[in-house]
């Protein structure tokens, strides 16, 4: 026994002496090392203390070098080939110079870390790229815990000279909110189904779009078109946009990269438009404040939690509710109350 206790030692300062400072992660991300890049959103990731500590550290750290990229977010039905739509115009868009990083925000599979995982073996070409970097989301129960990460991992990869950064979303539902709330342009992926389509989509999603592109049109030209139209009379019908930007409603065919240039001229457009009216500023700043209070809020709620008076008192709450002896507003009050309780006796004590 206590042999392995003297190994497991030996073997954990070891994996100690290896573990890289701040700075040499700062060094590596900004001389591109893919290898660094990723362990550094492997801290990132972690639930570890001493690796989130590092994490937030090498992320405050690369502060200065970010916000240089524009971020892309891509989102559509299934089945609308989002791999394919993504790699062929993430070459393209490499094809004009740029580096780019593909993220994915899914907060719903603990086993799969999200179908990215899965993405990168059908997107070989642009995942061999040295000019393209492509990561799935850390996986969790949590969507803002999820969502924020991906934001993190946004600093490390501008950080890192990727001066565009497409962000998936592979879930569907909040997280098309989530991913719209750090990106600069949202781009939504539909099939040649038409206006019965767009009914199966909340209106939220579609009102968020800045462009609406019909995927795989080569498979029934006439329908796609007829698709596109539907999907143009609808946008009209929606309040103008804050950015003042004109949603326009394209076709393309990722497999057979038809298409590609518009949308990318499109996009190239809608950057131009919004820094030039002041918009592309003003948003990265609304999103900045956004993270701001949504971070305040998960720390609260975890420590609510995880509040040891918090933990007992629920189950009696809960049942008291669920049997009608008690409004849920009354609950809910009875447990802030406790919680503000104990804030004022660790306030007392310290």
């Amino acid at each position: 026994m206590k042999n392995k206790d003297d190994i497991r030692q030996r073997i954990k300062k070891a994996r100690s002496r290896q573990q890289l400072s701040a700075n040499e992660f700062i060094d590596g991300i900004r001389k591109g090392d893919r290898m660094i890049l990723g362990k550094a959103i492997t801290l990132i990731e972690s639930t570890h203390p001493e690796h989130q500590s590092l994490g937030h550290e090498i992320v405050e750290k690369c502060l200065p070098f970010a916000n240089a990229s524009f971020r892309l977010g891509i989102t559509g039905v299934p089945g609308v080939g989002k791999s394919t739509f993504i790699e062929s115009l993430g070459l393209h868009v490499i094809q004009q110079g740029h580096r780019l990083a593909v993220l994915a925000i899914d907060p719903t599979s603990d086993m799969t870390k999200g179908s990215i995982l899965g993405d990168k073996t059908r997107m070989l070409h642009l995942s061999s790229h040295d000019k393209a970097f492509i990561r799935p989301s850390p996986a969790g129960k949590s969507l803002g815990g999820v969502a924020r990460k991906t934001r993190e991992v946004v600093i490390l990869c501008e950080a890192a000279g990727y001066d565009q950064i497409f962000i998936e979303t592979v879930g569907v539902g909040q997280s098309e909110t989530a991913v719209h709330s750090m990106t600069d342009f949202f781009l939504l992926l539909l099939l040649p189904g038409g206006g019965d389509e767009l009914q199966g989509i909340k209106r939220g999603i579609v009102e968020m779009a800045d462009l609406i592109a019909v995927n795989k049109s080569d498979t029934n030209p006439l329908l796609a078109k007829k698709a596109k139209q539907a999907y143009r009379n609808a946008v009209h019908l929606f309040p103008q946009k804050e950015s003042k930007w004109t949603v326009k409603t394209l076709l393309c065919s990722a497999l057979q990269q038809e298409g590609l240039s518009e949308i990318w001229e499109q996009i190239r457009s809608y950057q131009d438009f919004t820094q030039s009216n002041g918009y592309f500023v003003a948003k990265r700043k609304l999103q900045a404040k956004y993270w701001f209070e949504e971070t305040i809020h998960s720390g609260l709620m975890q420590l609510f939690q995880h509040d040891t008076n918090i933990k007992n008192a629920i189950p009696r709450l809960e049942a008291a509710v669920s049997e009608g002896k008690m409004s849920p507003f009354l609950a809910a009050e009875q447990l802030l109350g406790i919680f503000r309780g104990n804030m004022d006796e660790n306030s007392t004590n310290s």
